[in-house]
């Protein structure tokens, strides 16, 4: 058996033109346009890569960007004004600041202090406490796009089981809150697992995001599971770099139902809920979610 591929950039493609057309109504019938800030302090260049690409994905949705740009050596107390001032800013519905912060900037203090009605990241404490206790709020990017996924294959996770290797803020906990939500029974994983393999080969729907590539062999699996491999690692093969999952694709999808590819899986499902989330936001501040 050989597993059916999902497409994350197709399903990625789907839920930018709905976000679209539901930003163009919204604009019609209440005047807004769902306003996102996307903040960079310093000069990683991967970091700029992907603001680069959620700026983009911004203006193809016809929601309005603004970047704020601050020197590798912005203070601590000028990000947390501009943060600051984008929660005051009734044109701004979604504030993002793009991890990692150079070293003198407290990361925690400074998405603690955006408002968790502007948290289209879903990373303050406040959406964490909402999702754990069903609420609701922002959810995640990444955790909300593998969602998405799982539920094109299989909608109904009553009775079905679920393992989540990792146990981060960002998406190893949010994935296992909202696989709960879906009824499923869910196990953590993490490095502290013991018989990581066996516990994985329980699954119905395994979720790898771990950082760590190539980790999930084809033997781990359940035959026929769902595999949504979040992770995404730079290598080196026969000389040249590439990028690979968590998990041994070659060997996983000949005993999976379905896998997403890296790339092309979940990253540009990441983006998408970005935009999902900076339209909610909108919808909310106009009294229409």
């Amino acid at each position: 058996m050989t597993a059916s591929i999902i497409d994350g950039f197709a399903v990625a493609a789907e839920l930018r033109e709905q976000v679209a057309r539901e930003a163009a109504d919204l604009k019609a019938t209440h005047g807004i346009v769902p306003g996102l800030a996307v903040v960079l302090v310093g000069e990683d260049p991967a970091s700029a890569v992907y603001v680069r690409n959620k700026l983009k994905a911004t203006a193809e949705c016809g929601l309005k960007s603004l970047e704020f740009k601050l020197s590798e050596s912005a203070t601590e107390e000028e990000v947390l004004a501009l943060v600051k001032r984008l929660n005051a800013d009734p044109a701004v519905h979604g504030i993002l600041v793009q991890l990692p912060l150079p070293k003198q900037i407290d990361s925690d203090k400074v998405l603690g202090l955006i408002d968790p009605d502007k948290d289209v990241d879903g990373f303050h404490p406040v959406n964490a406490g909402r999702l754990s206790v069903g609420l609701p709020g922002f959810v995640p990017c990444t955790p909300r796009g593998s969602q998405i996924l799982i539920d094109r294959i299989m909608p109904d996770l009553s009775g079905k089981t679920a393992v989540v290797i990792g146990r981060s803020n960002i998406v190893g906990k949010p994935m296992a809150q909202l696989l709960l939500q879906k009824n499923a029974t869910v196990t953590i994983a993490h490095s502290r697992t013991k018989d990581l393999p066996a516990v994985c080969r329980t699954a119905d729907v395994l979720v790898a995001a771990v950082g760590r590539p190539l980790m999930v062999k084809g033997d781990w699996i359940k035959p026929g599971a769902i595999v949504i491999d979040v992770g995404i690692n730079r290598i080196e093969v026969d000389g040249k770099g590439k990028i690979v999952g968590d998990v041994d694709f070659d060997s996983a999808k000949e005993v999976a139902g379905a896998i997403t590819p890296v790339p092309r899986g979940v990253g540009p499902m990441t983006i998408a809920c970005l935009m999902l989330n900076t339209l909610d936001s909108a919808r909310r501040s106009a009294g229409a979610a």
